[in-house]
């Protein structure tokens, strides 16, 4: 690929381009098609294809005659009707589950064999049932599904993946039953057991995920070199010395609980995404990284300045893990066109991996090639049964209204709050966030307290982190809390801001959304830095009108003036006026107010939803997969050089961490 509008679109110019180098008249494309399909067992289930059809011809013979024969059967007759006949021709289970659905899909492969055609192709392999296993990576922080969003290292990308498990688990379901299957799909969550979990679940083994049939997360923990747990949590920049055993204890348990190795790894975030390279080079599997956020755009100029940060972020570790996974991944899933290639003024996480130099280490010269057809975007969703518009009054959960009017405007002493709101009638400026630098909840209090007019015309409700330094263990949150404490005083916010620390359950997160667009509200994410934001999308479905930061994947989501606002956090007051002028022209016009809300909802109902997500997540899957098959994109040479860097480089700057 060459050209920037192909960026995020891998899949479409490989099929493109593999189909015609494939497919070249020789036959030996088709052979390997053929292999392909007679190699897909389940559980000792063969599928597709049996040994009675050994040649291409014979295969197309088949597809004659069993066309002919389903013909003459009724559209409705099921696929046991006609199984032994069609077994006789040489076809297995996994056609379709009705006459008609199997007719269909043979008639694809029909078509590809007498003319290969790549949109044809990948309707065809989308539909193969060859994924009915999938492990999901994300070793760092704490993973539950109470009490720990908000603690040190964790925050959306749990949100992400719990949904995402749900949504891929439904949709598994959908086409198994499809193509005439029974067979009950699985999916892991590996992560980390902590023992010292506190009031989560981290320290127990296996925990089943909710609003799943059969999914769970299942617990591996750390160990010290006498082979003893480690039983406190790590942060996420010292996790690297623990990773590669974990990565071979957990593939034992992996495989046990699966009974067998699964058919996809997805890596999350950067030690994910290397523990997926660990296990997927092992097992022979097809590895997909999603990088979340990474740390090399968040800290400016860390790379050449890596030995000033190496004691507290020991980025060499970081930046050689994401170079080894990146490259070794059979595809990678982004959110937005942002977290590639970025914009005219911006670059690009992954972009930015592109040519570096980390002094007295190594120099990058071809690090990630943004233009790898390896790149898809695949933007998430909010779970709609949680999130979704304010006007639905059927589905709205009035039951929690007292309970949230109580913690936006009720007594500050129960603790962990801090500041009365006064004037109950003022709309609310909501955010919510992990309290760290990134994620400028301090800078955005900064800019409500210089601005006099926008205090005049709402108040500010901050959710995040936690309120007290004793609440913390995390030095950055401390800082953070610190800064918090000293804006409102500095700036007499007591009686216009509300800030509530700990973590808030996820339907009354939902709920309060909707109570805030009630009240004519608005949103606010004032990152330095958003890789995604989940929290831009649950405010924008619940019809909150929304303002983002510019820097990142908000400039995607949001359509200025239509669907939200793009703020640039480093112009704070630029940022508190454009507040202040939309608030104003809402007092003044209301209708201004429902024209965004119903923009808000209408952006993300089209394009932001987790059912697309899936479905378009197992169609990469299953094509990737056939490409890995037929022509090894693993690419021997790169694999070599990669396991090697990882030898002497990650291996050697793990161990340092592990001796400091």
């Amino acid at each position: 690929m060459k050209e920037s509008r192909s960026i995020g679109k891998g899949v479409e110019f490989l099929n493109r381009h593999l189909s015609s180098l494939l497919f070249d008249g020789a036959g030996q494309g088709l052979k390997l098609l053929l292999n392909f399909l007679r190699m897909h067992s389940c559980k000792g289930l063969q599928l597709m294809l049996n040994t009675r059809i050994n040649t291409v011809d014979r295969l197309a013979e088949a597809l004659r005659e069993a066309d002919d024969f389903l013909a003459a059967r009724r559209p409705g007759h099921s696929w046991t009707d006609v199984a032994p006949d069609l077994q006789a021709m040489g076809f297995e289970a996994g056609w379709g589950r009705k006459v008609k659905e199997i007719r269909r899909r043979m008639a694809m492969l029909s078509a590809i064999l007498e003319a290969p055609d790549h949109t044809v192709l990948e309707e065809f392999l989308s539909e193969i049932p060859m994924i009915f296993k999938i492990a999901i990576i994300s070793p760092h922080g704490y993973f539950g599904q109470s009490n720990v969003l908000g603690l040190p290292d964790t925050g959306g990308q749990v949100v992400y993946i719990l949904d995402q498990v749900r949504a891929l688990e439904k949709e598994l379901r959908r086409r198994l039953y499809q193509v005439g299957l029974d067979i009950e799909p699985q999916i892991i969550v590996l992560t980390r057991l902590i023992p010292q979990a506190g009031e989560t679940t981290c320290n127990q083994r296996l925990e089943p995920i909710t609003g799943t049939e059969n999914s769970r997360i299942l617990r591996v923990p750390f160990y010290n070199d006498l082979g003893e747990v480690i039983p406190q949590w790590i942060s996420r920049f010292n996790i690297w010395p623990h990773l590669e055993r974990f990565a071979a204890e957990a593939e034992l348990e992996m495989v046990a609980e699966l009974e067998g190795r699964p058919d996809v790894i997805i890596g999350n975030y950067s030690d994910g995404n290397l523990v997926a390279f660990l296990l997927s080079r092992s097992l022979g599997v097809t590895q997909c990284n999603i990088a979340h956020a990474l740390e090399k755009t968040k800290y400016l100029y860390s790379d050449l300045y890596w030995q000033d940060n190496e004691a507290q972020y020991h980025f060499s570790s970081q930046f050689t893990a994401d170079l080894i996974a990146m490259n070794t991944a059979d595809f990678i899933i982004t959110s937005t066109y942002q977290e590639i290639a970025g914009n005219s003024d911006n670059v690009g996480q992954y972009e930015s991996y592109s040519t570096f130099t980390m002094p007295d280490l190594y120099r990058v010269t071809n690090g990630v090639d943004v233009f790898d057809p390896k790149f898809n975007i695949v933007s998430p969703g909010a779970d709609e049964n949680i999130y979704f518009p304010w006007t639905r009054k059927d589905k709205r959960l009035l039951s929690l209204h007292p309970e949230i009017h109580a913690l936006i405007y009720g007594s500050s002493e129960e603790g962990n709050i801090r500041g009365i709101l006064t004037d109950q009638d003022k709309p609310l400026i909501f955010t919510i966030a992990r309290l760290d630098t990134i994620k400028n909840i301090t800078g955005l209090v900064r800019w409500y307290g210089e601005c006099e007019r926008l205090q005049n015309l709402a108040n500010l409700l901050v959710v995040a982190g936690n309120t007290e330094v004793s609440l913390s263990d995390d030095q950055e949150e401390i800082q953070q809390i610190r800064l918090m404490h000293d804006l409102i005083s500095r700036h007499r916010l007591e009686n216009k801001i509300r800030w509530i620390g700990g973590r808030i359950e996820k339907n009354l997160c939902g709920e309060l959304y909707r109570y805030i667009a009630d009240r004519r509200g608005i949103f606010v994410q004032p990152a330095l830095f958003e890789a995604f934001g989940l929290t831009i999308i649950e405010a924008m479905v619940s019809g909150l009108p929304t303002f983002a930061t510019r820097y990142g994947g908000p400039l995607e989501i949001i359509e200025e003036a239509v669907s939200g606002f793009h703020l640039d956090p480093n112009h704070g007051r630029k940022a508190a006026e454009k507040i202040a002028d939309f608030l104003e022209k809402c007092r003044k016009t209301p209708a201004v107010w429902d024209r965004l809300s119903k923009g808000a909802v209408k952006r993300i109902e089209s394009r932001y939803t987790w059912k697309l997500y899936a479905e378009r997540f197992l169609t990469l899957s299953c094509i990737y997969g056939f490409w890995k098959y037929v022509t090894n994109l693993d690419r021997e040479e790169t694999r070599r050089y990669l396991e090697m860097f990882y030898s002497l480089e990650f291996r050697n700057r793990a161990e340092t961490i592990a001796r400091s």
